[in-house]
């Protein structure tokens, strides 16, 4: 094969196909026409001599040979994404840029004061803060969209290099006059004869509260599911139910929305924030600056 005939169009097409597993949801990605993408990975396939995808009716998944090149190309992608980010800080006159991803939690309680404080030290680095999912955050570390990523604990990591960053607490959130307001603390247990409102399904914090009802044996019951911590309080606010969230994220919202918090005595419900990178052997000497910067904070 001609290594000159692979161009990084392509290649980020075919990067994006195997993770999304569909032709058309990569085009879709990649802004391209399903037939031009089509295109694109028959000409790829042409290129190196040997199929990349195995077609069926649900989608594409990878060969052999596929895998081997899913591997090269996200190191590729990743280091054309440094390169372009490196050279256009330069031209402005910035050091350079890091992407961080980090959860609800990371941003509400944490990141302002750190990201002040290392921006104050260090104010040729801009750092391009997305807020996303737990899990979503992982993917986007490993895609190479994101040069750190800032998740709860038990989110699976997929051999991502992790660095502990803080802990929070969760508490139980309930409405005043509730018949649980008097309570100063509870355990779980003892709640879950309540309706829940909840982060939806695949969010970190929602499936730990279904991974602990499971253990219990019992049924979590949810009335309603919405996006947002501000969206949580008002649903317990207007009597949806009750639920449970960081302690410091929601203080203000607690306070201004007349409800009451109450300390859940399960162990679990201390959890610990992560750094997660791809690779601390490539990571760029800005975003490095930046993780021994957040890991060096102050124990919460």
């Amino acid at each position: 094969m001609n290594p000159y005939r692979l161009d990084l169009v392509s290649l980020s097409l075919f990067a994006l196909i195997a993770r999304t597993g569909s032709i058309t949801r990569g085009a879709a990605l990649s802004h391209l026409a399903v037939g031009a993408a089509s295109k694109r990975i028959s000409d790829l396939e042409a290129a190196i001599g040997t199929a990349l995808f195995e077609r069926h009716s649900r989608g594409v998944t990878l060969t052999v040979a596929g895998h081997a090149l899913h591997s090269h190309a996200q190191r590729i992608l990743s280091e054309v994404d440094l390169l372009t980010a490196d050279l256009s800080d330069y031209a402005s006159g910035l050091v350079g840029v890091v992407r961080l991803w980090a959860n609800t939690s990371a941003v509400t309680q944490f990141l302002p004061q750190d990201l002040a404080a290392f921006s104050a030290a260090n104010p040729g680095i801009r750092i391009e803060l997305a807020e996303g999912d737990s899990r979503e955050i992982v993917m986007a570390v490993l895609d190479g969209r994101a040069d750190l990523g800032i998740f709860a604990d038990r989110t699976p990591a997929l051999g991502l290099h992790q660095v502990e960053y803080r802990k929070d607490r969760l508490s139980l959130i309930v409405p005043g006059g509730h018949a649980l307001s008097g309570r100063r603390s509870v355990f779980f247990e003892e709640v879950l004869d309540y309706d829940f409102v909840s982060l939806p399904k695949g969010t970190s914090l929602a499936d730990r509260l279904q991974a602990e009802t499971d253990a219990l044996g019992r049924n979590l019951k949810l009335r309603i599911r919405v996006r947002s911590f501000d969206a949580m309080c008002k649903m317990v606010s207007a009597g949806m139910g009750i639920a449970v969230l960081p302690s410091d994220a929601v203080h203000e919202l607690v306070s201004s929305l007349h409800l009451r918090q109450i300390r859940l005595k399960d162990a679990w419900a201390q959890r610990r924030l992560l750094i997660g990178l791809r690779d601390t052997k490539a990571v760029s000497r800005h975003a490095r600056l930046l993780l021994e910067h957040l890991a060096s904070a102050p124990a919460s």
